[in-house]
C-alpha cells in the first residue's frame, strides 16, 4: 500500500549537490551536516507521522484522481467550513510536534500555493502561459508532496530607495531570457527552512512599481539549481551545547538564510508572473494566497502560545509560586489571550466565504489576529521572564556538570523545588530558557513580530479589509437621530 512520503525518503531527496555555505564553507550534505541533521531529522518526523497507519486518516488526503497517492492535507482544498477544520486538525497536529517553533514547516508555503490556485484566475491576466505553469506546478508540487520554502523579500540595502533603483547585483532581477526561458541575478529573503526544503518559490510581497518590470517575476525552482547559492546564518542547532542543555534549539532551528542568483535559468513552464508589476502585486493579495499561508501560521502560533502557557504554569509550580494570588492573575491573563488567539481562529473559519467553489477564511478576522498576536508574543515571553526571576541564570553550565560528584551534589542541594526534583527542575528550566531567553528564544522573538511585517504592514491590512461603511452607519445614524444645533427646539 502507498503511505505517501516518508521520513527517508524526504532526507533522500535533500542529498542533491545544493550549494549550501555557512561559516565559510560549502556544506557537502546537508542532513549530516551538525548544523542542519537533528533539524533535517524533526522534519523528516512530521512525514513519517503523517504515514503512520494510525495517523493516516487525519493526516493525508487523496487528490483528485488518486494520481500519486496519499499526499498531506496541506495540500487540500477546502470547499466547505467542514473540509477547512479537517486541514486544521492536521495542520495542528504538525505544529505540536515542534511546539511551534516550526514557523515553515512544509504546510506553510504549500497553504500559499492553496490561496493562489484558489485564485488561479489571477494568473490568467497574464496570459494562458502563465495560468497554465501555475496550475500544472501546483499539480506536481502537490502529488509529490513538495518541501517549498520561499524567499518574496528582497535585501535591505538602502531603505530609502525604491526597489528598482538598488544596484543591479542585489535584487534578484532578470537579465535574459530566450525560446528556453528566463535567467535571473540577484538575491532574495529570507529563506526560511530554505536548507531543508525541495523547492523554493521565488516571488514579491513587497510591492513593485510601473518601471520595475525586470523585478516583476515569479517562479519556482528546485534547491540544487545551477547558480542558486545558499548562504546559511548561524546555526543555533551546531551551537547548541546537547539537547539536554539546548532542547528547542538543537532540533527544531529550521534556519534562515540569503539565496542569491547568479545566472540561474527558469525554464517557462516554472514562470508563474513575467515582467508583470501588476500581476506580482496581485499573486498573494488578490488570491487567498496571503490568507491562507498567514491562516496556517495562526495554526501554528497558537501551538506555540499553548505550549509557552504551559511553560508559565510549570515556572511558578517549580519556584512554589503557583498559588500567590497575583501569579494567579498573570496566569490567568495568559489563558485569556491564548484562548482569545484561538476563538479567533474559530472565528476566521466559521465566518469565511466561498470563493471559486472554495472555502476561504475571514480576512479582516484573519488580520485582526495577526496584528494582535505581533504585540501578543512579546508580551507573554516578557510574563515568563518576570514570573520566573532568577531562576532561569543560575542554572548548571551543562548537562556534563552532573557528572562530576562533587558539582552533582552541590545542584542537588541548591537546585530543589516544592514540586519538582533537582534533575527534573533543572530539566526543566532549561528548556524554559532555550524558549525564551537564548539567541534561539531571541530569534524567535523577533520572528513573531516581523514576519508578516513590521506592524504598520498589518495593521494596514487590517484597515484595508474592515467593513468601514458598518461602522460609518452607525454613526450616521445617530446624527440622523436629532437635530443639529441651529434647529428649532421644543421649550
Amino acid at each position: 500500500m502507498n503511505v505517501g512520503k516518508t521520513g527517508s525518503a524526504h532526507i533522500a531527496s535533500l542529498r542533491d549537490g545544493r550549494a549550501v555555505y555557512i561559516e565559510g564553507d560549502l556544506v557537502g550534505d546537508v542532513t549530516a551536516h551538525p548544523a542542519f541533521r537533528r533539524s533535517v531529522q524533526s522534519v523528516a518526523d512530521l512525514y513519517d507521522y503523517q504515514a503512520d497507519p494510525a495517523n493516516r486518516a487525519v493526516m493525508t488526503f487523496e487528490p483528485e484522481g488518486g494520481a500519486g497517492g496519499p499526499v498531506g492535507r496541506a495540500w487540500q482544498i477546502p470547499r466547505n467550513h467542514r473540509e477547512m477544520r479537517e486541514r486544521r486538525t492536521a495542520l495542528t497536529r504538525w505544529a505540536e510536534l515542534s511546539y511551534g517553533f516550526m514557523g515553515r514547516s512544509p504546510d506553510h508555503v504549500a497553504s500559499a500555493l492553496v490561496g493562489q490556485r484558489i485564485g488561479l484566475d489571477v494568473f490568467a491576466r497574464g496570459g494562458s502561459a502563465r495560468e497554465k505553469a501555475f496550475r500544472d506546478y501546483f499539480d506536481y508540487a502537490r502529488s509529490n508532496d513538495l518541501f517549498l520554502t520561499y524567499v518574496i523579500i528582497n535585501p535591505q540595502v538602502d531603505r530609502s530607495r525604491d526597489w528598482g533603483d538598488q544596484p543591479d547585483d542585489v535584487v534578484a532581477r532578470i537579465v535574459d531570457e530566450d525560446a528556453e526561458g528566463l535567467t535571473i541575478s540577484g538575491a532574495k529573503m529570507l529563506g526560511t527552512s530554505s536548507i531543508m526544503a525541495n523547492e523554493v518559490l521565488v516571488a514579491n510581497l513587497q510591492p513593485l512599481r510601473p518601471g520595475e518590470e525586470a523585478l516583476a517575476f515569479s517562479c519556482a525552482l528546485p534547491m540544487n539549481a545551477k547558480g542558486l547559492h545558499v548562504l546559511s546564518r548561524k546555526s543555533y542547532e551546531q551551537h547548541a551545547s546537547s539537547v539536554f542543555d539546548n532542547p528547542i534549539s538543537s532540533r527544531f532551528d529550521e534556519n534562515d538564510a540569503v539565496l542569491y542568483f547568479h545566472e540561474v535559468k527558469v525554464p517557462w513552464e516554472r514562470v508563474f508572473v513575467h515582467r508583470n508589476v501588476e500581476l506580482a502585486n496581485a499573486q498573494f493579495h488578490q488570491t487567498p494566497g496571503h490568507v491562507y499561508q498567514n491562516y496556517q501560521s495562526q495554526i501554528r502560533l497558537i501551538a506555540k502560545l499553548k505550549f509557552l502557557a504551559g511553560v508559565a504554569r510549570r515556572v511558578t509550580e517549580t519556584i512554589g509560586t503557583i498559588n500567590l494570588p497575583p501569579v494567579r492573575e498573570k496566569l490567568g491573563l495568559i489563558a485569556a489571550e491564548v484562548g482569545m488567539v484561538e476563538a479567533m481562529l474559530d472565528g476566521m473559519e466559521i465566518a469565511g466565504e466561498e470563493q471559486n467553489g472554495f472555502w476561504v477564511p475571514n480576512r479582516h478576522y484573519l488580520y485582526s489576529a495577526q496584528v494582535t498576536t505581533q504585540g501578543l508574543y512579546p508580551r507573554i515571553i516578557a510574563a515568563i521572564r518576570e514570573l520566573a526571576g532568577g531562576a532561569l541564570i543560575m542554572l548548571p553550565s551543562s548537562e556534563r556538570d552532573f557528572a562530576n560528584g562533587t558539582v552533582s551534589d552541590i545542584i542537588r542541594k541548591t537546585q530543589r523545588s516544592p514540586a519538582f526534583d533537582p534533575d527534573a527542575k533543572v530539566k526543566f528550566l532549561k528548556a524554559a530558557w532555550d524558549a525564551v531567553g537564548t539567541e534561539f528564544g531571541s530569534r524567535h522573538l523577533q520572528y513573531e513580530m516581523f514576519y508578516a511585517g513590521a506592524q504598520f504592514v498589518t495593521a494596514g491590512h487590517s484597515f484595508r479589509t474592515f467593513d468601514w461603511s458598518e461602522c460609518g452607519s452607525l454613526v450616521e445614524r445617530l446624527l440622523d437621530s436629532y437635530p443639529g444645533s441651529g434647529a428649532a427646539t421644543a421649550s
